[in-house]
């Protein structure tokens, strides 16, 4: 690319000198473009759509927007921003534009030309001491290729620039478009009536109540606590909207069966739909009663207050609407490798957190470098008065984060930043601008701090099915993978059987000499928020959910064609137990075939349990009595157990080289719905084997 040039002689004007700056390519094609809008202007000043730029407009978001001193030019011309639009008003000077126009008209034909710097000499005289009349340009004609005819994007150029209109859309065009339109998107929030509708949505006294409840208690065991009240409302906020407002969607349920749906190419969206910015409709195919549901993946948050549902991009759309709602200052949070969510600042720690309602998490911007393994290279925040790269506030990789940074050059990424902050901050009185100025220094600070991992930052994601997290990459897998390949022994049988005492905490592999293995961990493939929970005082004992996660996950594996071997038939026995709205669902899974696993007899029934092991509420509006306060010990609590000593055999799986056994935990009620989903559950008096597996193998 050619070297930036200096002006030929000084310039009358600060933002032409910046304009200036940029290499003779990129001038050429920003001034063509503002002498297009100026010479739109003065030759038709009667008419409104050539004194409006939407701001949306691919052309001037893409090619104008990013470069340096270009913006700036059109303020000096006169142009003032409006909502959507950037406006020259019918009172602003058409001379003060001429005179702009004429100085960035006499820097291009230096340029074009290769002329000395006379030239620009006489040009900068000109305009300095006359009033000089534009420059009659050249015959031209409007191109209405993927622009708006309505407003003065739809760009009049000659014939020898067509080139430029249509060139093919490239990653860093798709890019900044996309940060164009955060930018835009994030003033919905700052409608009144739509922050009133949202806030008729939430249960804002109840969440104060306990936000305050919940201070004080702080503030008994440390005194000298800094939070304050917001601060507890923000995650009474979280948590409610996780708990109690929203729903992740994966695949909707059949609205004629009630089955199972997956998910078939996407259908064409219906005038509703796309009144509702939902430009794309997803079709959950259920194959039980061949009917298509439509699940239109709306963008409009006041639609997402009614439906209350979908993935992360409807979840942290909804949620900062409802963050503006409560008066929190919020950014819609957009990172460049799928995924969304919102920052809300901090009074009492004069800093952003944080803020994933996927999740329902605060404050551990680390998780999805750390816990999800994300590869990153982009996040940035958008609010109603800024737009700033937050990327190094969830990094403590900035090195290999930099390497990741191609889709735009940094020089015109803070170019493009800087430019939508001038515009948005035009209105906002000078105090205000100091003081975003001083949070911005502090975050700045906090971007090059070093970071280390906090606790919750550690594990996988929790939202949405297994499947999706795993396709991602965003399961934390801590543990040895363990793979079971038949021994030589057991090749030579062609059988091979395991079993689990989780009393013991001891596998037997009794059909390679009854090998022991000791450690529930040590015979697993993959897993996901599990551990091993003892009840001493009750003498109990399973596996269950990590304490405060909402699922969890565990899986062991069988290979045999790698000594030549294919699989037969397979027998298994499991059992597990789940209280109140715990699920647990076994599957046996090889290549696409998947196998559900029942483990034998499945009870429901009704009796008295500790409260202790299943939880205990007290009567509230939103939920129904099932127990009473804490301080008692017991509770009556609908249980379901899974259980017999029976191996279920499953032909399906058969003629294959490898077998998962795989296992998902989830629901539950209240604090400890983890602890509603058990496996192996068995008394610590019993010796009993809980799981079984049985493969019997053939030659491949």
């Amino acid at each position: 690319m050619a070297a930036a040039m200096r002006p030929s002689s000084p310039v009358h004007s600060r933002a032409v000198t910046e304009l200036c700056q940029n290499s003779t390519e990129t001038f050429l094609e920003a001034s063509r473009l503002l002498l297009t809008y100026a010479d739109n202007i003065i030759r038709h000043p009667s008419e409104d759509k050539y004194r409006s730029i939407r701001i949306g407009n691919q052309t001037f978001s893409t090619r104008l927007l990013p470069v340096r001193g270009a913006v700036e030019c059109l303020f000096e011309m006169g142009f003032e921003e409006g909502e959507t639009h950037l406006v020259f008003p019918k009172e602003a000077s058409i001379d003060q534009l001429s005179r702009i126009r004429d100085l960035i008209a006499g820097e291009r034909n230096s340029r074009l030309n290769g002329s000395s710097k006379n030239e620009w000499s006489a040009c900068s005289q000109k305009v300095s001491n006359t009033q000089q009349q534009p420059v009659a340009p050249q015959p031209s004609r409007v191109v209405e290729s993927g622009l708006d005819p309505a407003d003065s994007s739809a760009v009049m150029v000659t014939t020898s620039e067509l080139h430029y209109i249509d060139q093919a859309i490239t990653t860093e065009t798709v890019f900044l478009k996309t940060l164009q339109s955060n930018f835009q998107h994030v003033m919905v929030y700052e409608n009144p009536t739509l922050q009133k509708k949202a806030l008729a949505c939430i249960p804002i006294q109840e969440l104060k109540k306990n936000a305050q409840e919940k201070l004080a208690k702080a503030r008994k065991v440390d005194k000298a606590v800094l939070l304050n009240e917001q601060d507890f409302l923000l995650l009474e906020l979280l948590n409610w909207f996780k708990c109690d407002f929203f729903q992740w969607v994966n695949n909707l349920p059949c609205s004629k069966c009630d089955g199972e749906t997956e998910s078939k190419d996407n259908l064409s969206p219906s005038d509703d739909d796309l009144r509702w910015d939902a430009s794309r409709v997803e079709n959950h195919f259920c194959n039980q009663c061949q009917f298509s549901n439509r699940f239109p993946r709306y963008n409009n948050p006041e639609k997402l207050l009614e439906t209350r549902r979908g993935r992360c991009g409807e979840w942290a759309n909804c949620f900062t609407l409802c963050c503006r709602a409560v008066d929190f200052e919020a950014r819609y949070v957009w990172d460049a490798t799928d995924h969304v969510w919102t920052e809300v600042y901090s009074s009492s720690q004069q800093r952003w957190l944080h803020c994933d309602p996927c999740e329902n998490v605060c404050d551990k911007p680390l998780l999805y470098e750390i816990g999800w393994g994300k590869k990153l290279s982009y996040i940035i925040g958008f609010s109603k008065d800024e737009v700033v790269d937050v990327t190094w506030r969830y990094s403590c990789k900035h090195e290999e984060v930099l390497t990741r940074r191609t889709k735009v050059k940094e020089a015109v990424l803070h170019e493009m930043i800087n430019n939508l902050n001038k515009m948005r901050q035009l209105s906002l009185t000078e105090g205000r601008k100091w003081e975003l100025l001083k949070r911005l220094i502090v975050e700045l600070v906090e971007f090059i701090s070093p970071k280390t991992p906090k606790p919750g930052e550690l594990g996988g994601r929790i939202s949405g099915s297994l499947a999706w997290r795993v396709a991602r990459g965003e399961i934390d897998f801590k543990s040895k993978e363990v793979i079971f390949i038949p021994t030589g022994q057991e090749k030579a049988s062609k059988r091979l059987h395991l079993r689990y005492n989780i009393v013991e905490d001891c596998y037997r592999r009794i059909s390679n000499n009854d090998e022991k293995i000791n450690g529930w961990e040590k015979g697993v493939w993959k897993m996901e928020s599990i551990w091993r929970k003892v009840e001493t005082d009750w003498k109990i004992v399973y596996l269950a959910r990590k304490e405060g996660s909402l699922s969890g996950y565990i899986c062991w594996k069988f290979e045999c064609g790698s000594v030549g071997l294919k699989i037969d038939n397979i027998s298994v026995r499991t059992s597990s137990q789940t209280f109140q709205s715990g699920r647990v669902r076994w599957m046996l899974r090889s290549g696409s075939t998947v196998v559900n696993v029942n483990g034998g007899k499945c009870e429901t029934f009704y009796h008295s349990l500790p409260c202790c092991l299943v939880g205990s509420r007290t009567k509230t509006n939103s939920q129904p009595f099932v127990g009473i306060d804490m301080s008692v010990r017991w509770a009556s609590q609908f249980t379901q157990q899974v259980r017999d000593k029976s191996l279920h055999t499953y032909p399906d799986i058969s003629n294959v080289t490898e077998v998962i056994l795989e296992a998902e935990l989830s629901g539950g009620d209240g604090d400890i719905a983890w602890q509603h989903t058990q496996l192996f559950r068995q008394s610590l008096n019993e010796a009993e084997d809980c799981f079984e597996i049985v493969i019997k193998f053939s030659d491949l």
